[in-house]
């Protein structure tokens, strides 16, 4: 196999990005952003992010998560407390989450760490979902190795059976995890390869410090 990708080009040119016009938290910048891609279109989604972990052997793995919550003190997504991401998060807090809005020219790469949240705003957040996600937590060992997918439908029907007419708790394996930033770099498409690229790191004093990056 041999395919050639060397021709595919593509312009950019919607915005720009100022280091003069930013504001001095990037979670405001963040919200900004987030609100435009919403409003402009051209995505179904406005929430998947790359989330990047190390595991104990030094191996990266990046997979996609939904950002389901952003506050002024991070990034908010939920997962099966055994599956491979969390356990990589046990061994190395230290992760990368990457979005790419395609439609409107941008990314943003936020390294920070990651922690689990309280249980109730995890029990909050999981009483919120609809059955059928809720009993999909409940049936599936996340990253786990299983014979076959019939394995995986007998398990859901297992457990819809189990909760039929009753409530439907959170399981002590699946919860939240918060991502308190250290950087934020804001990344917009500009013609030439000369993206602009403006990066927050937070410094001892709980400031951020701004900076332009060559692109």
């Amino acid at each position: 196999m041999n395919k050639d990708l060397s021709n595919y080009r593509k312009v950019y040119k919607k915005s720009e990005l100022s280091k003069k016009g930013v504001p001095e938290n990037p979670m405001e910048l963040f919200q900004k952003w987030f609100y435009e891609v919403e409003e402009l279109g051209g995505t179904d989604e406005a929430n998947p992010m790359t989330i990047s972990t190390v595991d104990k052997y030094g191996t990266p793995q990046n997979r996609i998560v939904l950002l389901k919550k952003y506050t002024w003190e991070g990034f908010i997504f939920y997962t099966n407390y055994n599956s491979e991401k969390s356990k990589s998060i046990e061994q190395n807090p230290s992760v990368c989450l990457s979005f790419f809005w395609h439609n409107i020219e941008r990314q943003i790469i936020i390294k920070g760490k990651a922690e689990k949240i309280p249980e109730n705003l995890s029990d909050g957040y999981f009483e919120s979902r609809p059955d059928g996600s809720k009993l999909g937590a409940w049936a599936s060992n996340q990253s786990e190795v299983v014979p076959s997918r019939k394995y995986l439908d007998d398990s859901l029907a297992s457990f819809e059976k189990k909760f039929e007419n009753k409530e439907i708790p959170r399981p002590k394996h699946w919860g939240g995890y918060i991502v308190k930033p250290t950087t934020i770099e804001f990344w917009q498409g500009r013609p030439n390869r000369m993206h602009d690229r403006i990066r927050y790191t937070l410094q001892e004093n709980f400031d951020w410090k701004i900076e332009r990056l060559a692109p």
